[in-house]
């Protein structure tokens, strides 16, 4: 394969992970020889950033805190041509980097993501199963494509695709982001089978189901409503819509009955209603038009960055 040699970053997002961080940054130093390694720190109280450069890691930091504000940093910051995206927490398989670049460039894609596949009962607690196959679902139908996985940590990516993104994300979302980013700009990608560790001894998960599952959630309300803002509103259309029917039906039975309207509250709270229903879809079909000329714009900005095919591994 003819072309440049690629520049290889692996970019590793950390909170308080002292017990891990050393491991992950030497499995993947000895898994990619030519990559670099950056860890940046996410205010830690412990010896995450000692641990990470005493194990040869580029290490930096981002004061605020959230995985999408140091994500975002790291994207902004760091410049290569493939980006690897994994967690400090040692679940990850290192081993399975060479074959992700491999795939990314040979098939000149933009994205390569890790499939969890849990080697232990204890990696994958079924909380979180749960939560990833129902979000995963709803974003499937939303956004029209076909993952596995929606929420895994473990991508590989191209230039193109890390230095067209304008996310907005401040902790957990990003990876619905990172997703719904490639599926809106006709991105190729694939995924990947790989194994998906238990937290060694000594580190605890960062990840609330509850409280993260509700924030993802809200992430791909906004992603509709920002991507697909005609089934966002239409939505609102069709609820107000139901509820102006159902309060005004016994208003306009009434009158057809008597010729009276006995209920006048109702019958001005139906029209209310309904107005408000029908604006809410006006401006679901403006704003979907409004959306088009911005995806446009950032599938442009997108396409004017050389994708992967012409790189040379190292």
């Amino acid at each position: 394969m003819n072309g440049t040699t690629a520049r290889i970053a692996v970019l590793i997002p950390c909170y308080n992970e002292e017990a891990t961080i050393g491991k992950v940054v030497g499995d993947f130093r000895l898994a990619l020889p030519s990559a670099q390694v950056f860890v940046y720190d996410n205010n830690s109280a412990d010896r995450t950033l000692e641990m990470a450069s005493a194990a040869g890691a580029v290490v930096r930091g981002e004061l605020r805190q959230g995985k999408g504000n140091v994500v975002r940093r790291m994207f902004a910051d760091i410049e290569a041509d493939i980006y690897i995206l994994a967690d400090g927490d040692d679940t990850y398989d290192a081993e399975a980097a060479p074959l992700l670049v491999e795939t990314l460039v040979r098939d000149g894609l933009d994205v390569v993501s890790g499939r969890r596949i849990a080697v232990a009962q204890a990696a994958y607690r079924t909380g979180h199963v749960f939560g990833n196959h129902l979000l995963t679902g709803l974003t499937a139908m939303m956004f029209q494509v076909k993952i596995a996985d929606l929420l895994t940590g473990y991508r590989v990516m191209s230039r193109r695709f890390v230095k067209s993104f304008p996310f907005t994300a401040q902790g957990f979302g990003i990876e619905t982001e990172l997703t719904v980013h490639a599926v809106r700009l006709l991105m190729p990608v694939v995924e990947i089978d790989t194994r998906y560790k238990e937290r060694p001894e000594g580190s605890i998960s960062k990840l609330n189901t509850w409280r993260d599952g509700l924030r993802i959630l809200s992430t791909i309300a906004l992603l509709v409503r920002e991507e697909r803002p005609l089934i966002f509103f239409s939505a609102i259309f069709l609820l107000l819509a139901l509820v102006s029917l159902a309060v005004g039906a016994p208003v306009v039975y009434e009158y057809a009955r008597t010729g009276l309207v006995p209920r006048l509250p109702s019958a001005i709270l139906a029209t209310g209603l309904m107005g408000i229903a029908l604006l809410s879809l006006a401006s679901g079909m403006i704003l979907d038009t409004v959306t088009r000329g911005r995806w446009e714009s950032k599938r442009m900005a997108y396409l004017a960055i050389p994708g992967p095919q012409e790189l040379k591994l190292p």
